[in-house]
């Protein structure tokens, strides 16, 4: 078993990447989160709860969705290790969450309270604009996402997820894989086959 400071340090490491932060400040994060373990399948939120926490994940991988009014389940992102994952607009506004969060493997995270946080950031100023950077790279992500799915084919944004996230496929689900790209699980798997025969005719010439 990792030790637990050794997650702590995986989440100094991701801040101090992006802003120089003092050995007095690196104390000061750390006793502002909490360690909490998931297992595969356990509920980080339910949708109409209240977001409570963001959380950095540490090892594992989570999965966000929709349950439409059919009962069809939609999703809306995944997050790995060293990614944050909150129903961000809950959180702020403390009002009900829109979407689920899953574990998709053993998950372990650090947390931190909304009120925590503001008393982070008024204690750690250089905070604002570590989380400033983390909200515009969101924002750019998802616009990316947004122009992906009206340029691109489902096999060509499929290409392109397993080309950003080599292992993914190994990791989750093709059917939540099919479920983020907004194709249908068959013909996610007509896109891996018809790929599969490529490659096979290229090791054959």
């Amino acid at each position: 078993m990792t030790d637990k400071r050794a997650y702590y340090e995986m989440l100094l490491k991701h801040i101090a990447s992006r802003v120089s932060i003092t050995e007095k400040e690196r104390e000061l994060i750390s006793e502002a989160f909490v360690l909490r373990r998931l297992l595969p399948k356990q509920y980080l939120l339910q949708e109409g709860d209240v977001c409570r926490h963001e959380s950095f994940i540490c090892e594992g991988l989570l999965r966000s969705f929709y349950v439409d009014e059919d009962g069809m389940e939609h999703t809306l992102h995944f997050a790995l290790e060293d990614w944050w994952i909150a129903d961000l607009k809950s959180f702020i506004k403390e009002e009900p969450a829109s979407r689920n969060i899953i574990a998709v493997e053993p998950v372990i995270l650090l947390q931190i309270t909304r009120e925590r946080r503001e008393a982070l950031l008024q204690a750690v100023p250089v905070l604002e604009r570590f989380w400033r950077i983390l909200n515009e790279s969101a924002c750019a992500a998802q616009d990316d996402r947004i122009l992906q799915n009206i340029r691109l084919t489902g096999a060509e944004r499929y290409a392109a997820l397993v080309n950003k996230y080599p292992g993914l496929e190994q990791r989750l689900p093709l059917k939540f894989i099919a479920s983020y790209l907004g194709i249908t699980p068959v013909f996610l798997s007509q896109i891996r086959n018809n790929n599969a025969g490529k490659k096979k005719k290229e090791v054959k010439h």
